[in-house]
């Protein structure tokens, strides 16, 4: 039997600097939402990636997409467990992967940017200061959406963060195009260790069903009301019932923490949720393979952020 290797990737960095996109454009299917609103992921997602060395061998890496590191309030329980989780991703990883939105960095780096961009910013600096502190040795920087900069600003963007000592390789990637994607992928693989596969090579993800249906009407719900829907909104699947014809039926609740938000999910007539409920549940099933009848509700929550039994459904910690 030929020789395999397996091992674990972290993927960390600024929120929206385009960790889940990355992760997705590396698994080769998707596994992790994607939105323009910042903090969309919440908590580890393991995608599996089916990789090769710089020598031809197999190797597979479960990529561990992280939520984005930043400054979380002391009062805000959720953004803490997600900065936690984010850090505790790569505890046991054999590789570290630093996504940065390089245009976000350079527009802030020329006086020419937003508050989004000095945020960006400011939290990439502080996973670099993080990296130092915990003399991490295998780390590799992602220098994200280059096709948005132009080519001459991308060796000085390198040399920069070559000066900071931290990194094995920095590496110019667009996730969006899969530029430097395929090189990306070959130096994650070379640092997997010798080792039988951890999960069957078909495997894509490992995350519940009934957490990845949420996190589908999630990214819907998002993508639909980016700029009207508070961040503090969550989706839950209350009920996944598999039926004799070999359908499924999903029941799921779309938490928000106002009355005056729901009239804003629902929208005139219903017209709103029907949008969302029927692009869900697509890609539901197209995910499953199968016919999926779906079916959401919208409820008021003020407290949900402060419920032990959400943070465990995702794999957070409830006490950091």
């Amino acid at each position: 039997m030929s020789q395999t290797y397996a091992g674990f990737a972290a993927i960390v960095g600024a929120p929206n600097a385009g960790k889940s996109t990355l992760t997705n454009a590396l698994v080769g299917e998707k596994i992790s939402i994607v939105t323009h609103k910042v903090q969309t992921t919440r908590f580890q997602i393991r995608g599996i990636a089916m990789l090769e060395t710089s020598k031809g061998a197999e190797a597979q890496a479960v990529m561990i997409d992280t939520p984005g590191i930043f400054e979380a309030k002391e009062s805000d329980r959720l953004s803490k467990s997600m900065v936690h989780a984010a850090w505790t991703g790569m505890n046991d990883a054999d590789i570290i992967v630093h996504v940065i939105d390089a245009p976000a960095w350079l527009r802030h780096q020329n006086g020419e940017g937003s508050g989004q961009d000095r945020l960006s910013r400011e939290d990439s600096e502080r996973v670099i200061k993080g990296l130092k502190k915990r003399e991490i040795k295998n780390a590799i920087l992602a220098l994200n959406k280059i096709d948005e900069i132009a080519h001459d600003e991308i060796l000085p963007l390198i040399q920069h963060f070559s000066e900071q000592g931290v990194y094995s390789d920095i590496l110019p990637v667009s996730a969006l195009n899969f530029d430097g994607v395929k090189r990306l992928g070959l130096l994650i693989a070379d640092a997997m260790p010798s080792g039988p596969f951890l999960y069957s090579p078909d495997q894509a993800a490992d995350i519940p069903m009934r957490l990845m249906a949420a996190e589908i009407t999630r990214e819907k719900l998002f993508l639909r009301l980016h700029d009207e829907l508070p961040y503090a909104s969550t989706v839950e699947t209350e009920a996944w019932k598999e039926l004799k014809s070999g359908d499924v039926r999903v029941e799921q609740v779309i938490y928000v923490k106002r009355d005056s938000q729901k009239p804003i999910v629902l929208g005139k007539n219903g017209r709103t949720i029907k949008d969302i409920g029927a692009s869900a549940r697509k890609e539901m099933s197209d995910w499953l393979g199968r016919k999926v009848h779906l079916f959401i509700f919208v409820k008021v929550r003020d407290n949900w952020q402060n419920d032990r039994a959400r943070y465990s459904e995702s794999g957070l910690e409830f006490d950091v």
